[in-house]
């Protein structure tokens, strides 16, 4: 059952080598709110491509974002899409929002083992994010949608490439994300599972399937506050 604390039990981390995170609405707060640049520029794409009115392609963004894990994957398999130009599109964001944390900085840097992003979004997405927090260079390695061939999170299918390719013993792993069915695969592969979620969720508009239950087996822990809750496990 999920432990909702910014002050885990060290002691339940202690066997981790591999440090798995996600990046929107994970490794800054959701408060921030910088996907909803993106969100914007995902409905104008789809506009733009399909003709649509902005309601209407709001609409059909999201279908496909719940059906296939995100936008992009639904407009390749029912339009045939060239995945690179609406990632540009995407990603054209102003980043000014996110401020150095150096807290969050030296408490990944502080993590003993391998430290990863892992991404439904680009590299370049994730560099430009990080390297506004003042994290990036506490990182080992990013895993994006490209190289999970646009197949993204949750597909079982993608995190087994991510652990392939980045040679993750599972078993000695934990993964940070702020989307409950993200964390199902993770959790299956016997990965410790972190949800970073806002503590007043009813603050902000979210999807009935991103709700957090309390009896989710998927989850270990909960947080509001990634940084205490990792430095937190530094001391321990």
């Amino acid at each position: 059952m999920a432990k909702m604390t910014n002050t885990p039990d060290p002691a339940d981390f202690s066997h981790v080598r591999d440090w798995v995170f996600d990046l929107d609405n994970t490794l800054y707060p959701h408060h921030i709110n910088l996907f909803a640049q993106i969100d914007r520029n995902m409905t104008d794409f789809v506009a733009t491509l399909l003709q649509l009115e902005p309601e209407e392609a709001r609409k059909l963004q999201k279908q496909y974002y719940h059906e296939h894990g995100t936008t992009l994957r639904g407009l390749m398999i029912h339009h045939k899409i060239d995945p690179n130009a609406f990632l540009e599109k995407a990603h054209a964001i102003d980043y000014s929002a996110l401020l150095p944390h150096p807290e969050l900085g030296e408490a990944i840097k502080a993590l003993s083992g391998r430290k990863f992003i892992f991404t439904n979004g680009t590299v370049s997405h994730a560099e430009a994010a990080a390297r506004a927090l003042g994290i990036l260079d506490h990182f080992d390695d990013i895993f994006d949608i490209v190289a999970a061939d646009y197949v993204p999170k949750p597909a079982g299918e993608t995190y087994d490439k991510f652990t392939q390719l980045k040679r993750i013993d599972t078993a000695h792993a934990a993964m940070f994300e702020d989307l409950p069915r993200n964390l199902i695969a993770p959790r299956a592969l016997g990965m410790k599972t972190v949800l970073l979620a806002p503590r007043n969720l009813g603050e902000f508009v979210i999807e009935r399937w991103e709700e957090v239950r309390e009896d989710d087996e998927n989850i270990d822990y909960v947080t509001d506050d990634l940084a205490t809750f990792l430095q937190t496990l530094n001391r321990g």
